[in-house]
């Protein structure tokens, strides 16, 4: 157990104060919303205009086949496996 909360630490995926309530949160606008400029990916800008205080590093945990911008399936995978905002 506390393996996992050292390396979701260190990935930025849990986070505390202010943080938990702004980054990746499971209650976000649709895909489509996000995705503003109508790409198909989100890029790390758009995302932070949705999470303010996402970080590089959480974004980059959430791309998981390194392209540099988030599918819709990696985005959903990733909010998927976020705890929920207290």
């Amino acid at each position: 157990m506390m393996t996992f909360l050292v390396s979701a630490l260190a990935l930025g995926l849990v986070t505390s104060g202010a943080m938990a309530q702004d980054a990746m949160s499971p209650t976000a606008p649709d895909f489509a919303t996000i995705d503003a400029d109508k790409s198909g990916d989100v890029s790390l800008s758009e995302a932070q205009l949705v999470w303010p205080n996402l970080t590089a590093e959480a974004y980059a945990a959430a791309d998981t086949d390194t392209s540099g911008s988030l599918s819709q399936a990696e985005l959903e995978a990733y909010l998927a496996a976020q705890p929920a905002a207290q």
